[in-house]
């Protein structure tokens, strides 16, 4: 197969910029960020200031430790992210139903407390789903048009969620969440295509061993008898952590997705393509070799890398849904193979221009960046640019300060994170993309997260006020000069 052309699918076929900001950030009362009036501001604020991409972090249900990468599901949608405002609107809850009082899942503004929210909001998405059964009618039909359209995984899912230790027992009610959740799923994508947003998802490359997907589908996975994983995930020692990262998913029984024609993958991406407009591969190396870890390891310090069937699983999504809008996630242990598999595919990679200053001529630099690629200052992974900044070596600072033109290192530091930002929007790279935080000046305290870290992650929300600290017409007149509209 002869490597694709360079220019990708549409919303990689022209400069743009975006904003990285994931649904559980918006702000809420609530306790969580969802799919209602906030999301629907935030798609505004895009459109005001040029920013054409709104970048988010996986939609399924939340996993262990809350992190949206360990979700349990590769199908559902997280139902913490459907709005009660939403359904106060459509008469499934009393306004009163609303009202946060003290002491309830909105107490931290700038912060998700995935417990208060769940102990907050559940009762009420009960209470709505009563309301809803009782209409029947239109509703009802509606609701169990989508179970017979997604049955193939939606019945699965909901013996699953109804399994679940605190869980409602009631599988219908797990089904009309998940109608729910892609109802307002469907409000939002459409109001954001009505103001010329497009929405790049993510999709994790591994799935947790308690999910509905190991579940439904234990021959898909490298088990022994007892249902326990032969070999786990994970990344050896590097920057992020000593002994390594051990994510401790199970790995893919590579010859069962053969022996099935990777119709797995292709369900999962045909479905993830329902919902976004592109979507970003997270830990793209694995398409070509994955870190394999004893099933009884404590850390990641010992392991093997393993090749994988990467490009026969691209073909299969290829023949599938055409040319693919997919982000590859080279970041890591990247190889020739690595670089030659996202080529022959015509996948824009990623730099993050964080890792440029460290020694002279890094490929990191945004005036080496290719343009078929997607510029960063960092990632949901990294430091926001002034926590990064507070960590970054004294000849780091000068490299970047000379970089940016500051007449001193002090200068360079007062010209952040605006200059960060400058500098990554100004280069040739098609597709730019800053973190909201970055956009708002904030320091270490509202980092996303930091791997190998296993509590207090995925927590920051961005304060209900803070959009109107930013001036939204400069931001898109800075966009427009470096040719980004």
């Amino acid at each position: 197969m002869a490597k694709h052309p360079t220019v990708g699918p549409a919303i990689f076929a022209r400069r743009r910029a975006g904003t990285l900001m994931h649904v559980s950030s918006l702000p809420s009362p609530h306790g969580i960020g969802d799919l209602g009036p906030a999301a629907h501001a935030f798609a505004d604020w895009c459109a005001r200031a040029g920013q054409t991409v709104w970048q988010m972090l996986p939609v399924g249900p939340v996993g262990p430790g809350d992190s949206p990468y360990a979700s349990t599901s590769s199908f559902a949608g997280e139902p913490l992210f459907i709005s009660l405002e939403l359904l106060a609107q459509d008469g499934l809850l009393p306004r009163s139903a609303l009202r946060v009082r003290r002491g309830d899942a909105g107490r931290d503004a700038s912060a998700v407390d995935y417990a208060r929210a769940r102990r907050f909001k559940e009762p009420r998405l009960a209470q709505a789903w009563a309301a809803f059964r009782a209409r029947g009618g239109g509703p009802a039909r509606a609701l169990r048009a989508f179970r017979a359209r997604h049955a193939w995984w939606l019945d699965g899912w909901c013996a699953f969620a109804a399994s679940r230790a605190g869980a409602s027992p009631d599988a219908d009610m797990h089904a009309w969440l998940q109608f729910e959740f892609d109802r307002q799923w469907r409000a939002l994508r459409a109001h954001c295509a009505g103001r010329g947003v497009l929405l790049l998802g993510d999709v994790p490359i591994f799935v947790p061993l308690d999910s509905a997907d190991v579940r439904d589908n234990p021959r898909l996975f490298r088990l022994d008898a007892k249902g326990r994983p032969d070999v786990v995930t994970g990344v050896p020692p590097d920057c992020f952590s000593a002994t390594g990262q051990l994510w401790g998913h199970p790995h893919y029984r590579w010859s069962e997705h053969r022996r099935t024609a990777f119709g797995w993958w292709v369900a999962r991406i045909r479905e993830s393509l329902a919902r976004f407009d592109a979507l970003r591969i997270d830990h793209f190396v694995g398409f070509v070799h994955a870190y394999e870890i004893a099933g009884d390891a404590k850390t990641a310090m010992r392991g093997t890398w393993r090749p994988t069937p990467g490009r026969e699983v691209l073909e299969a999504l290829e023949r599938a849904c055409g040319r693919l809008p997919l982000v590859a996630e080279d970041l890591g242990a990247v190889t020739p193979e690595v670089i030659a598999l996202r080529e022959r595919f015509g996948l824009p990679g990623m730099k993050l221009v964080h890792n440029a200053f460290y020694g002279p001529a890094s490929g990191d630099l945004p005036c080496n960046h290719p343009v078929d690629c997607v510029a960063y200052p960092g990632t949901h992974d990294n430091d926001t640019t002034l926590g990064w900044w507070a960590s970054l070596p004294a000849e780091a600072r000068e490299r970047y300060a000379a970089y940016v033109g500051a007449r001193s290192v002090a200068d360079a530091r007062r010209g952040l994170p605006r200059s960060m930002v400058d500098v990554v929007l100004q280069g040739p790279a098609r597709t730019a993309i800053v973190a909201m935080q970055d956009h708002l000046g904030l320091g270490r305290e509202a980092r996303m997260n930091a791997p190998g870290e296993g509590s207090g992650q995925w927590r920051w929300r961005m304060l209900p006020d803070a959009l109107r600290t930013l001036d939204a017409a400069r931001m898109r007149r800075s966009v427009e000069a470096v040719a980004r509209l």
